[in-house]
């Protein structure tokens, strides 16, 4: 799962969840963020995007390491 977390002032006020695929507001300001970045198709897929260049690009790394470790 890829998330990506925006923060003001030590409080999360915006999300984007891989496993939801959109982005949650947590204050009124995010969620108006929020809106406006789930209207954008652009920004959408980008997001999505980043959970095949961070995350399953990185799979078999943190996989193999693991087992070397036990």
């Amino acid at each position: 799962e890829f998330i990506r977390s925006c923060y003001y002032n030590k409080m999360e006020y915006v999300r984007f969840s891989s496993s939801v695929g959109k982005h949650v507001g947590f204050t009124e300001y995010g969620v108006k963020n929020a809106e406006a970045w789930n209207k954008d198709a652009s920004i959408l897929s980008a997001m999505r995007a980043l959970k095949e260049t961070y995350c399953q690009h990185n799979i078999q790394n943190y996989y193999d390491n693991m087992l070397t470790k036990s």
